[in-house]
This record gives C-alpha cells, structure tokens and sequence, in this order.
C-alpha cells in the first residue's frame, strides 16, 4: 500500500509540472517559479530545486522560442539587447546560493510585484499594444536584461518571468512579442545559468528524464495556444495570476 501511495505520489507530482509548464509556456515562460513552488511544497531542498527547475526550464523555453519564431513574432533586433548583459550576469548569478530562509522569501516578494503589475495593466491590454513602439529602447534594455539575467541566475529561474511584466509596464512592446523575449531570454539565461550552478553544485534528481518529458508535452500545448489564440488580455490575465499564485506559494512556504 505504502508503494502504491508513493507511486501516485510520483504520477501527481509529474502531472502537476506537466500543467505548470502548459500555463506558462502560453505566455512565453518557461515554468521555472512554478517548478520551485511545485518542488518546494514537495520537500526539495534549494541546492536540489535550483539546477532542477533550471533543466527544466531549458527544454519549454526552446520549445517555446520555436513556436513564437513560427508565428512570426521574434527578430533578431527586439530580442539581443536583452541577451548581450543578460547571459553573463545569470551565469555569475547561476554560482552565487542564497540560503533557504532567505530564498522562498525574496522569489515571492520578486514574483507579488511583478503579478502587481502585470495585473494593472490587463484591462487595457488591447490599447496598450496599438501604442507600443515596433522594438524596445537599445539601451535601457541592456540594463533591464543585466539586472533580471543576475535575479534569474541567483533564484534559479529564467528570468523571463521578471522579464515580460517590466517591459509590458514600460510599454516597450506588445503582449506577444513580450512573450516571446521573454522565451529566447529564459533559454539563453536558464542554460547560462545552469552551468553556472552545475559547476558548484551538481545535484539533480534521477526522475529529472522523466519530468523533462512532461514538460515538453505541456510546453508543447501550452507554446501552441499562446503563440495563435489567446488575446492579449488574456495573456496578460494569464501572467499575472501565475505571478500572484507562485509568490502566494512560495512566501507561504517561507514561514
């Protein structure tokens, strides 16, 4: 009985980052806060969860880059100013470990601002991307993609998660064009910051093959709706009720 019990454990545990990938993926995120809450309710360890959600995040965020050049909504000019400061400073940040009572606390203040702010934004979501310009501004963005490259490497997400609210409130860009910054941003800084984290703490769980393929399928479906169908309300509303959940979680899980 016992085995059987760890058995659905394991099953739930697989189908819970399956779904956690399909919501982000929709709008353009890799799950990785999602992964942290999900494996930090499940009794994960920080040296554990980090390199993990990481892994994790690699493999939607490519699919998701994939779809959104499909469907014609990346260039080479919207997304680099972002990369050329954002790599390097996960990858510093991928070898910097915060400790446990401080980790949980600081990913959910980051994650209850930046849903604060996407949720302002969701009602005028339409209007907003008639007025934003074709490509954001060259050189704030270098400095926005440092500063959130550095904050994705130190908690072990991609980033993209900062990312997508700060350059929707500054109305640099449309919804979906936003989306898909925010998937080539969570791929090169999860893979930066994934060897970053690799070369001090190499720690990653024997079921990682198996999680990896749940997330690919949840990627897979959720990167399809997000690229042709939803609104950009609704990717908008999308994002910041994923942003408000995980911050709800992992500061929860903080105390």
């Amino acid at each position: 009985m016992g085995c059987y019990s760890a058995r659905m454990i394991d099953v739930l545990f697989a189908i819970a980052l399956a779904v956690v990938a399909l919501f982000y993926s929709a709008v353009g995120q890799a799950g990785g806060t999602g992964y942290v809450a999900v494996m930090g309710l499940a009794g994960f360890d920080p040296a554990t969860i980090k390199p993990t959600a990481l892994a994790l995040n690699v493999l939607v965020s490519a699919i998701g880059c994939y779809r959104f050049h499909r469907a014609g909504m990346l260039t080479w000019r919207t997304v680099y100013p972002f990369a050329v400061l954002g790599a390097p400073f996960s990858l510093l940040g991928g070898a910097l470990h915060l400790p446990a009572s401080v980790y949980m606390p600081v990913v959910g203040i980051l994650l209850l601002i930046a849903g604060a702010l996407m949720l302002r934004s969701v009602k005028d979501a339409s209007t907003l991307d008639e007025q934003a310009p074709v490509v954001p501004p060259f050189l704030p963005s270098l400095i926005v993609g440092g500063a959130i490259g550095l904050v994705s490497g130190v908690t072990g997400v991609g980033g993209g998660i900062f990312l997508a609210p700060v350059v929707l409130a500054l109305r640099w860009t449309e919804t979906r064009k936003a989306a898909a910054i925010s998937a080539v941003f969570n791929l090169l800084n999860s893979s930066a910051a994934l060897l970053g984290a690799w070369a001090t703490m190499p720690s990653l769980p024997a079921q990682l093959p198996i999680w990896l393929a749940c997330v690919a399928i949840g990627g897979l479906v959720g990167s399809w709706l997000g690229a042709r169908y939803l609104k950009p309300g609704a990717l908008r509303l999308v994002l910041a009720a994923l942003l408000l959940v995980a911050a709800a979680r992992m500061i929860a899980t903080s105390f």
